[in-house]
């Protein structure tokens, strides 16, 4: 089984719980909290990454990291995506210089803008 397989699975548990009783799913909950909350959910998370990183527990990292990736799957759940768009995005990426990435990125940016 790999990695791929349990971010499909754990994103059609967030889909199955989406909608459901508040008071007993917390995927529920958040969801019926509105975007914003699900977001500030992300911002601690990834805020609980950096610090475990800092302090230097690898263990807790893992754990964190864990609890940020599967806050980020609520917010593509929210934006009707999956992880396999993510990991598409990525094997798209693959190979390529992350400084031409950045560069591709800004001039997309800057044509869209008409400058």
């Amino acid at each position: 089984m790999s990695g791929n397989d349990t971010l499909a699975r754990l994103a059609q548990v967030i889909e199955a719980r989406r909608g459901g009783d508040p008071d007993r799913s917390y995927v529920a909950r958040l969801f019926s909290k509105g975007p914003d909350a699900i977001l500030k959910k992300v911002g601690e998370e990834a805020t609980e990454v950096v610090m475990a990183a800092k302090d230097g527990d690898a263990a807790k990292v893992v754990n964190e990291v864990a609890d940020l990736w599967f806050h980020t799957l609520l917010v593509l759940a929210q934006h009707g995506r999956t992880p396999a768009d993510v990991l598409a995005e990525l094997r798209r990426r693959e190979g390529q210089s992350g400084l031409e990435e950045f560069a591709a990125r800004r001039m997309r940016r800057r044509e869209g803008e008409g400058t």
